[in-house]
This record gives structure tokens, sequence and C-alpha cells, in this order.
């Protein structure tokens, strides 16, 4: 018996998480610029009150379209009612996990995946750290080792993974291929942290890519994740948020789990959500499917952790109630005719540009930049919005190999995308001149 006097260890001294000083050897994490970018359009406002401002910097289609319909607010307010406001689980509710096989993806019971391969979460970047998290843990279970991302990745593929232990490499990639993943390069990726006693904890493949636009064909998701999963890779997600906003059809899990064995099913995730579909940016509603041991363990840490709220659930299972792409048309449709009218003016201005599905095009804005004399794309980013009423990302956010280029978002009705193109190429001249 131990006194009540003595202090007391919550676990075994054996479990005990090691000392360590890393954290104060880590580098500070800024905050993400996506959301302070087009606060600079105020400036251009009072400078030239009635003048037309254009936002292409975020893919936020609840604010740059029309979100989520109201029927379907509505409809999860019936259901919120209906549910009342007591706790539930940490993975959501067994009918929201049922709604995201059953009426969302349809899955095929063959797979051997059900409701309890899936997990609700807090919206994407909640589903991402929680994912990173079981990477570590489950695959070679050690803090330190990488999490596996493209050469220009989103923001916060850099920095989420950082924050929970992992470090984050950007795998080698040819500008004129979109940096687009290759087999080649995860193989060097994995040989290159063995050189610095690292291993990989995961690799995340973005299916169509944020923030590129690039569109990845099936058959070459699979081959990378094999490749990958074959080379030591502990796990591969797929973040297929993007995949109903495009002008084909959306990803099919039921035919894509085939490609995999039982095995290696074990070692793959998919991540989807409502963010760019439905342009439910502040709902945060995202799901993570995985293999049930992976789900048990997110679960057991979510329940001291962040735990969704059922009306995020509930919006989703309107959405699927309906169906996606129904209720996601007032998204898709306009985006779709935006990228066609885009693929044309880029195609006309002589650019050198990404341009595949989803929300973005990439474009490389070198040789303006260069001609201000400046190093990078960071300070374009001020200067179009302020000088000339149109908002873009600079490629410089994202890492230093995107710093020739600026990320364009055409998540806009046609006539708002052609604007801001206009305005972007007459500030870009404007730096020539």
């Amino acid at each position: 018996m131990i006194s009540n006097a003595t202090p007391v260890f919550a676990v075994d001294e054996k479990n005990l998480v090691p000392v360590s000083e890393h954290l104060k050897q880590m580098t500070d994490i800024p905050p993400s610029r996506m959301f302070l970018i087009n606060k600079s359009l105020k400036v251009y406002q009072e400078k030239n009150p009635g003048l037309p401002i254009f936002d292409a910097s975020q893919g936020d289609g609840g604010a740059s379209l029309p979100g989520v319909p109201k029927a379907i607010l509505e409809r999860a307010l019936e259901l919120q009612i209906a549910h009342g406001s007591a706790y539930d689980m940490p993975f959501g509710t067994e009918a929201y996990r049922k709604s995201v096989i059953e009426q969302y993806w349809k899955l095929d019971s063959s797979s051997g995946w059900g409701p309890a391969n899936v997990l609700a979460t807090c919206g994407g970047r909640d589903a991402l750290v929680k994912a990173y998290q079981a990477m570590m843990a489950l695959g070679h279970g050690r803090e330190g080792d990488i999490i596996m991302v493209s050469r220009v990745p989103w923001i916060s593929y850099n920095w989420g993974p950082y924050g929970v232990g992992a470090n984050v490499l950007w795998t080698p990639g040819d500008p004129a291929q979109g940096w687009a993943y290759s087999e080649e390069a995860i193989v060097e990726s994995v040989k290159f942290a063995e050189t610095k006693g690292r291993k990989i904890a995961g690799l995340v493949i973005t299916n169509p890519d944020n923030p590129t636009g690039l569109t990845i064909a099936v058959e070459k998701q699979v081959s990378l994740a094999k490749c990958a999963l074959d080379s030591g890779v502990a796990f591969v997600l797929f973040d297929w948020m993007y995949h109903y906003v495009t002008d084909e059809s959306p990803m099919d899990l039921n035919s894509f789990l085939k490609y995999f064995s039982s095995e290696e099913r074990k070692r793959i995730m998919f991540l989807d959500g409502l963010t760019k579909s439905l342009g439910a940016s502040n709902i945060r509603n995202c799901h993570l499917i995985a293999d049930e041991a992976v789900i048990k363990f997110i679960t057991a840490r979510a329940s001291h952790g962040v735990i969704p709220t059922f009306y995020s659930l509930a919006v989703a299972m309107a959405a699927y109630e309906m169906g996606l792409a129904e209720a996601a048309r007032t998204i898709i449709e306009p985006t779709n005719a935006s990228r066609v009218a885009l693929k044309t003016l880029v195609g006309n201005s002589g650019l050198q540009h990404i341009i595949g599905k989803g929300y973005y095009a990439f474009m490389n804005v070198g040789e303006f930049i260069r001609a201000k004399g400046w190093s990078d794309t960071e300070p374009l980013g001020q200067y179009l919005a302020e000088n000339h009423g149109v908002a873009v990302v600079p490629g410089a956010f994202f890492s230093p190999f995107g710093g020739d280029w600026i990320r364009f978002s055409y998540a806009t009705p046609v006539e708002r995308t052609e604007g801001a193109f206009r305005q972007l190429m007459e500030g870009l001249h404007s730096l020539a001149s």
C-alpha cells in the first residue's frame, strides 16, 4: 500500500513518457497566413471605393459560393432536435457511421469494412492530427519519425505533423510534372530517412491536390501506395477532400479497396468530408476510414480530447440522405464551369501552370517577381490585393520550392473567376513595366 501522503504516477513507471528536451529545440510553428491574405483587399477598397474586389485565395465555398443549402441545414436541425444534446461517442454516432458506409460510400460488405471502420472528426485538420498520431504509435512506435508529403504541400501538412512529434519530409518532385510523386522518389525518401536514423510513419496522397490542383489517376495512387508499403512506410493516407468537386466521377472506395490485400488494408486510411464539396467550412465535418484497430486506437484517445459535435454529423447525414452529388450541386457546378473558363484564360496567358481538378490552379509567375527584384512570391500576395484588388496565395507560403508560384482559387462563379484572372494579369504586367 502507498501512503496518501506520497505522490504517485498515473501509469506504471515502465510506461512513463521519457524525458526529452526536444520541445525547446523545435522551431516555432507559425500561424497560417491563409486566413490573413485576403484582409489586404480592404486597403484596395479604401483606395478605390466602389470598385469590385476578387478573392481567389481560399477555397471556401461557404464564402465564395452559396455554401450548404438551407434545406440541409434545416434537416440537420430536425435531426439535432430529435437526437438531443447528451454526450455522443468519441467516434460520432452509430447512425453517422452507418450513413457514411451505406448512403455515402455504399460500401460493399465483401470489403470487410463497415461502420466500425468509420471515425467522425471536427474537420480535416482534426482527422489528420489523429491520423498522424496513430501512424507514429501503431507504425514504428516512435516519435520523431517522418510524415512524407509532396514537394509543395498544403501549409498544414507541414505543421500538423510537427506539432504532434513527427517530422515532415518533402518528397523529390519535378515542377514540370507538378511535383507529382513517383515510385522512385518514395524509395529515395525511405533511404534518405534511414541515413538520418528515422523511419517513415506515413505518406499522404492528396487527390485532387492542394495547392497545385494536380489530379492523380486511380492506378497511379494504387501504385504509389503499394510502393510505399513495400518500402517500409507504416501507413498511407489518401486525402480525398476535393474529389467531388470535379467534372469527373468521384473516387469509388469499393473498387479502390479491391486493389489491396487484407494485410495491406490494415495500413491504409481514407479522409473525406464536407468542407470543399458542400462549402461547409465552419460546419467542421470530416470522416476517417481505416482498419478497425486504427479506429479503436484513435477513438480511445479522442475520448480524452476532441469529440465531434452532433450537428456537424447531422449535416453530413442530411447531405448523404439527399445524395451528395445533388446536395453539393451549387458548389460543384459553378466550380466546374470556372475551371473550364480558367483553362482557356491561363492557357492563352502563356503562364506555366497546373490546373487539374478540385478548386485550385497553380501558376508560375517567376518572371514577374524577378522583374520587380523580389526573391519569391511572398510580397506579391499583399501587392496584388492592395493595388489590384485580387487576393491569391503565394506559393512561397507552402514551401520554398513553390517560391515562383501562386495558388489561384476558382471556387467562385465564372464571372468572378474571370474578373480575378483579369486583375491578376494586370497586376503581374504592372511589375514588369
